[in-house]
């Protein structure tokens, strides 16, 4: 069945416009005529792009639900028509079948995410398409679940962490902003008179910004405008992607978690491509692609040219800045001993354990942090607006 849209008379002379199911565009004119309705043009219904990208969750439940139909052995183009019937959003299950399509009519793995980039995540179609070719896709769709689900369990503990001591810095934000607007500026001229001008530093700062609270906040905006467009503009190339990673991995404790998220999944990616038979060029390309990481990708593909060069992973990895030498000398030590997929998946463990440590820290410290930043924040402004009472007290017991 597809759909058909039309326009028609009805037979009281008013137009009509809608669409209807029908097997053929000349079943769906004989469904209209018998509606009473004289067509005037009837056209096949393009199909409808999904408006907004998939949530996060819906992302990975369908992730999830994809790795346990690949693992019964049902084939990709197959196990997403049968994904698409089980799905509740209309979006998401006029984006499977398109996707499912496209692939039945021959358009590669890769290709065929690409193009939805704005509702996967990056690189979703090389993870696809290195499953597909090392006949791994079911743990790669596991362990995707598992980077996945650490990258959110790190979002939410900055947000448990963040959220409580912004609502309060916001709030105090507006009481101050309030206060300097319409309280204090009537005291300026009083205060002078009693001090003989003399008002303390801490004081003066005080009135200088009262007298600019208002651009203070204007450029505060203007800022924060500037840093969001920075971001997208960063993130609409490769090269601006690879820069915003580099500040990432340089926020302390934040960017540990990250790369050692990173790490351990490149290592157990790498040791299912062992697991595979695939020649370390290959097994380092593809498994970099697994990660989404742009940084790492291009530090892997230099890695890949210098050992086919014939040179080893040690030797090859001195440019390396993201993968550390550990990580290498551990692969060329399971080489060696002929232990590399032993060695790779023990780099998996050590890395998620290392993930998980760093989750736990972050939690410890970021919430007293946050707290001790905005109680600075409150005590010094509560000081700033008492200093010019304890002045005058001081100047009145002194005469």
């Amino acid at each position: 069945m597809a759909t058909f849209e039309y326009n028609a008379l009805t037979s009281a002379g008013r137009l009509m416009r809608g669409d209807i199911e029908a097997g053929s565009r000349e079943e769906a004119s004989e469904l209209l005529k018998q509606m009473q309705l004289d067509v005037n043009q009837i056209e096949k219904a393009r199909p409808k792009k999904p408006k907004t990208a998939i949530g996060r969750n819906e992302f990975l439940l369908f992730n999830q639900q994809l790795a346990s139909i690949t693992q019964a052995g049902i084939p990709l183009e197959r196990g997403l028509r049968e994904l698409a019937t089980d799905v509740t959003s209309k979006s998401m299950r006029a984006l499977i079948d398109d996707i499912a399509g496209e692939l039945e009519a021959g358009v590669s793995i890769e290709d065929a995410f690409e193009k939805r980039q704005k509702n996967f995540p990056p690189l979703y179609g090389r993870i696809l398409k290195a499953g597909v070719e090392t006949g791994r896709l079911s743990e790669m769709l596991t362990s995707l679940n598992r980077h996945l689900e650490l990258a959110s369990q790190t979002r939410r503990i900055i947000f448990e962490a963040v959220s409580y001591p912004a609502v309060v810095l916001i709030l105090g934000a507006i009481i101050i902003t309030g206060v300097f607007l319409f309280v204090i500026p009537q005291f300026e001229t009083v205060l002078q008179e009693m001090v003989g001008g003399r008002l303390n530093p801490i004081t003066a700062l005080l009135f200088g910004i009262v007298r600019n609270v208002v651009p203070f906040w204007i450029t505060v905006g203007f800022l924060v405008a500037a840093v969001v467009l920075l971001f997208l503009a960063l993130s609409s190339s490769g090269g601006g992607r690879r820069f915003k990673e580099s500040l990432f991995l340089k926020i302390p404790v934040v960017g540990g978690v990250y790369h050692h998220s990173l790490l351990g999944r490149m290592a157990e990616a790498m040791a299912m491509l062992t697991g595979a038979g695939c020649d370390m060029p290959t097994c380092v390309r593809l498994a970099s692609g697994a990660t989404g990481s742009e940084k790492l990708i291009l530090e892997s593909e230099m890695l890949a040219r210098e050992i086919e060069k014939g040179a080893n992973i040690v030797e090859a990895g001195q440019i390396s800045g993201v993968i550390p030498r550990l990580f290498l000398y551990s692969i060329q030590l399971g080489t060696q001993r002929n232990e590399l997929q032993d060695n790779l998946y023990s780099l998996a463990d050590m890395y998620a354990h290392q993930a998980r440590c760093g989750q736990a820290r972050l939690q410890a410290v970021l919430l007293p942090m946050m707290l001790i930043v905005v109680g600075g924040v409150l005590a010094i402004t509560i000081l700033s607006m008492f200093l010019p009472m304890i002045q005058v007290i001081t100047s009145l017991s002194a005469g």
